[in-house]
């Protein structure tokens, strides 16, 4: 187990934003990441598991810690039975390269999640979705590293504690434990999720698409929202949605009606009595267009929910911007939206 020490951490973000690691290490295998934890544990050290870097603000000053960088690999197909494969992949693999797997196999349940960037043992942590799709619907089990414990221990789905954008591993559990492995039930022979509007207007017709047609609209989709990591496009240096869409009683729709003088979209919550509001919608009406500039930080130029460096931003820049949103947003619609992105090295800041 090799320790660095005062290792850059902005080429691991998506945003390109942050300063140095006091210490890092790139974890190979399980006992890499145990060897890790232990080191950090008898040095009370504070530790950060990093994946993909794509849901991740580093703070200026860096972090005064450890940064584990998961890097276990490989990917599994196997039998469940007649109609279903498990699919099973390592922490570390690449989640584009996991779905293309799917795809290419003819299993069914993730090709909606094309295109989103990160690692696999991200996806139960915020039970990763998109297009009508979540991974806590497909997923068997998760198998983690217990920093209490010093153990693997495997959670089957039904024990991982999943709603929207949330997991046991960033809600009550936050830190315990740390992701090596996710095994994914799929169906073999699809059919492909057809559910959003976007994708069923893609296949026009009566149209009957394969799995890797969907996966690969998907994919159109998301660049024509600057929400695909493209070299050279500035749209992409983001973390994706930095807020989440708002969940709220149905009732209070009339009130968010009346302070924006329209009708506002809604989705299905899953919740009996609640409904998803997009926070895109809300932060355009609140004032803020698309390609709108605060110095270096901005709003994407094709997707309001994206807020992006422009080219030398600092992370101080990117927390004004998103502070600014979110007041505005609260102030007309008493809503405050919540971040998707992880803060790393920051001191303690609000959140819902």
């Amino acid at each position: 187990m090799r320790i660095e020490e005062n290792k850059p951490l902005a080429p691991f973000t998506t945003f390109g934003i942050g300063g140095p690691a006091r210490w890092f290490v790139g974890a190979q295998d399980e006992d890499d990441v145990l060897g890790a934890a232990a080191w950090a544990q008898e040095r009370a050290v504070p530790l950060f598991v990093l994946g993909g870097g794509s849901n991740l603000l580093v703070a200026d000053a860096g972090f005064d810690g450890m940064v584990l960088r998961v890097g276990l690999r490989g990917i599994e197909v196997n039998e469940a039975d007649a109609d279903q494969v498990l699919l099973s992949a390592a922490a570390g693999e690449n989640w584009e390269c996991c779905v293309q797997r799917s795809v290419e196999s003819d299993c069914a349940g993730i090709e909606c999640l094309a295109g989103i960037p990160g690692t696999v043992g991200g996806t139960p942590v915020q039970n990763v979705g998109a297009y009508g799709q979540e991974v806590g619907s497909v997923i068997e089990r998760v198998r983690v590293i217990d920093l209490v414990d010093g153990a693997s221990v495997e959670f089957q789905a039904n024990e991982c504690g999943f709603s929207y954008r949330r997991s046991r591993f960033n809600a009550e559990d936050r830190g315990r434990y740390i992701v090596t492995r996710v095994d994914y039930r799929l169906k073999r022979g699809g059919p492909p999720t057809l559910r959003y509007v976007d994708l069923q207007r893609a296949f026009p017709g009566g149209i009957r698409p394969t799995l890797p047609d969907v996966a690969d609209a998907v994919r159109r989709i998301r660049r024509n929202k600057g929400m695909l990591l493209v070299e050279g496009d500035p749209d992409c240096h983001s973390a994706g949605s930095f807020f989440k869409n708002p969940v709220v009683p149905e009732e209070r729709m009339r009130e968010i009606a009346a302070a924006a003088g329209m009708e506002p979209p809604r989705f299905p919550a899953g919740v009996d009595g609640q409904v998803k509001v997009p926070a895109a919608w809300l932060i355009e009406q609140a004032g803020f267009a698309k390609g709108f500039e605060m110095g270096a930080a901005g709003i994407s130029s094709r997707h309001t929910l994206a807020l992006i460096n422009r080219g030398g931003a600092t992370a101080g820049e990117m927390i004004a911007l998103a502070t600014r949103i979110r007041d505005a947003v609260e102030a007309q619609f008493g809503i405050f939206l919540e971040q998707e992105p992880v803060l790393l090295g920051f001191c303690a800041t609000r959140e819902a």
